[in-house]
């Protein structure tokens, strides 16, 4: 009688565990499906923000391109004489002026730094040294490359 209870009882396990086998199986599945759909998601997100900074870029890249443009132009137009003399004359002499004011006021601030040394009873060689000072020896081949270097770069260009 155990026989047959056993044998009864095995049997049904045997029965079942090819069921058992699959429905495990397929909750395995269900899981590496799951997880596959995660990982093409976030593959789509990856490729969705790697496009929308592709087209910032690119939108960045156009803006750019048209402000160079419109800058370009104005420069141009302010280059162009307009047609009215007086208007044309006083645009022309706006740098020029402005430069030679710069240079006055300059000019005037190192008399009186060099002055002022002189009359505290520094030598000449002293007070010429106090007036030139570090931020002078860097400015003053700015300004000698903008009036002769660029010169020849414009000359050779035309």
């Amino acid at each position: 009688m155990i026989e047959t209870l056993l044998g009864g009882l095995l049997g049904g396990a045997f029965r079942l565990a090819p069921e058992l086998l699959k429905w495990l199986d397929r909750k395995g599945e269900r899981g590496h499906e799951l997880a596959m759909q995660d990982k093409a998601l976030e593959f789509e997100k990856v490729r969705g923000a790697s496009r929308m900074a592709e087209m910032g870029a690119s939108a960045d890249a156009a803006w750019n391109t048209g402000a160079l443009e419109a800058f370009k132009e104005a420069v141009a137009g302010q280059g162009r004489p307009s047609g009215v003399k007086w208007a044309d004359a006083l645009s022309t002499s706006v740098r020029p002026i402005i430069t030679y004011w710069f240079m006055a006021l300059y000019c005037a601030a190192k008399a009186a730094a060099f002055v002022a040394a002189l009359n505290a009873g520094v030598g000449w060689g002293a007070a010429v040294l106090a007036a030139w000072s570090d931020a002078d020896q860097a400015l003053w081949p700015g300004v000698l490359n903008f009036w002769f270097v660029g010169r020849v770069f414009e000359r050779a260009r035309s």
